[in-house]
Parts: C-alpha cells; sequence; structure tokens
C-alpha cells in the first residue's frame, strides 16, 4: 500500500522572501525530489525572532500567534534556515507561558519544525542528490543551526555527494561570523571584527565558494569578503544541492547588466 506524500509547510524566512528567493525554490525542488508534497502558506510573516531578541515579547508574542494559525495542519514545516527554525522550535513556546492552550499548540508545531537540510537527511532519509558543482568549497556552521537545530554532519554528507565537489574545511568552522540578528547592529565595531576573522579562515582553505545554511550568515560574510576584495563566490547550500546556481548569480553579486530583467 503507497504511502500518502507528507503534508510539508515551506517557512520560507523574511530573508530569504527579500534578498533570495531562490533558496525558496531551491528548497521546493530538493523537497518534491525527497516525496514531499510542498505547500508555502500565504499567511506567513516574519518567525518573530527579531523582536524576541530585542527584548520585545508582547510583539513576538502577536506575530507568535501568526506563526501557529499559518502552519497549523501540516505534516512538518521546514525552514532553509537555522536561525528561523531555532525561534520557532526552542522559543515560540515559552512566549505563551502564561497560556496553556497556545503553549501546547506552540510546541507541537516545534516538534514537527525541521530546518531543511536536516529534514531531508534525517526525517525523509535522503543521502545522496543530482547535482553537480565543480569547484571547491567551505562550509559556515551557523551558529542557531549547530547549537539549536542539531546541524553539522547532515549537510557534508549531502555535498559530498555532489559530482565535481571538494570540500576544504576551515580551521575553525563552528565559529560565529558576527551576524547574530540584532548584534551586528548594536555592536558594530565587535561584529566587524569576528567576521574579518572569518574571512581570514575562508581566505586560509583556498576554497572558492563559501557555504551555509542561514541567509544572514552569507549575507554578512559575503559582505566583508566583497569588501576586502576576495573573489570567493557564496551560496545558500541549498542553491548548489539543489542544482540552481547556473544562472543565479552569488550572493552579493548582481547579475550582469540587461540579464534579468524585463526588455
Amino acid at each position: 500500500m503507497l504511502q500518502a506524500r507528507p503534508r510539508v509547510a515551506l517557512f520560507v524566512t523574511c530573508l530569504v522572501d527579500l534578498h533570495r528567493p531562490t533558496v525558496g525554490f531551491a528548497a521546493i525542488k530538493l523537497l518534491e525530489q525527497a516525496g514531499c508534497q510542498v505547500e508555502v502558506p500565504r499567511a506567513q510573516t516574519c518567525c518573530g525572532q527579531p523582536a524576541y531578541n530585542s527584548g520585545d515579547r508582547a510583539t513576538a508574542r502577536d506575530i507568535g500567534r501568526g506563526v501557529l494559525d499559518a502552519f497549523s495542519g501540516y505534516d512538518y514545516v521546514v525552514v532553509p534556515s537555522g536561525s528561523c527554525g531555532g525561534m520557532i522550535k526552542h522559543h515560540l513556546p515559552h512566549l505563551f507561558d502564561d497560556d496553556p492552550n497556545l503553549r501546547a499548540r506552540a510546541e507541537a508545531l516545534g516538534g514537527r519544525t525541521h530546518e531543511l537540510i536536516g529534514f531531508l537527511t534525517d526525517v525523509m532519509g535522503v543521502d545522496t542528490v543530482a547535482a553537480s558543482y565543480p569547484g571547491t568549497v567551505t562550509y559556515h556552521d551557523s551558529c542557531s543551526g549547530l547549537r539549536e537545530m542539531g546541524l553539522k554532519a547532515q549537510p557534508r554528507a549531502l555535498l559530498a555527494g555532489v559530482a565535481g565537489l571538494e570540500l576544504r574545511e576551515m580551521v575553525e568552522p563552528e565559529v560565529c561570523c558576527g551576524f547574530g540578528g540584532t548584534f551586528c547592529v548594536k555592536y558594530p565595531e565587535i561584529s566587524t571584527r569576528m567576521v574579518s576573522e572569518k574571512a581570514k579562515d575562508v581566505a586560509a582553505t583556498g576554497a572558492d565558494t563559501l557555504l551555509a545554511g542561514d541567509l544572514g550568515c552569507l549575507l554578512n560574510m559575503a559582505g566583508r569578503l566583497s569588501r576586502e576584495g576576495s573573489t570567493v563566490q557564496v551560496r545558500h547550500v541549498a542553491e548548489v544541492l539543489a542544482g540552481m546556481t547556473g544562472d543565479v548569480p552569488p550572493i552579493g553579486q548582481a547579475r550582469a547588466a540587461g540579464k534579468g530583467r524585463a526588455a
């Protein structure tokens, strides 16, 4: 008897929606290839993390109610970001500690929420992808993905099966890039020092491409690398795994003049 395809809701994330929609399309492609029925709830907005990290619990709570409503009824919620995934899975329930009903709904949602790459490998059993990427890459472990969502071996396992790809590890791939959401705004000098150190670690690998699973980290590192004159390309790992890099410029680099625009 055939099993029904799991009904998966994609939480796109604000940064992906505004800065890198390709990551969302790559996530859909990977999920559908894994056998999922993918939907993108139109009512979704932010996960509430910026307000939460800034101490504005009232706003975060209001946003959280919207998350609960938008993502109810799905088998799984999948997020191409360890940061937003961590917010929904670990922090959202605590916004409703004074309301047992909402707290129970938030805990149930958290239990169904997964980061994209971890979901593919740990839930859907994906162990290889049909993609190629000729070149050398290095991988940055984002803080939330690593420490809140348990991501470490999973992206490396899938990258190992990408034709033509060679992974070169940084000396300290787990060290923060200095983004940290509102951290980089509150403490710009410290953040700049941290991302500069990360850029040195990236350069030392000799890799021509930097990958990660969180767009915030990628935008931060791409900006620093660009300002330092680096030629290292920066991409979300989902774009490489989905084979969607041919017509999409690296993060932080614009398309050539005339391309991708209406005539």
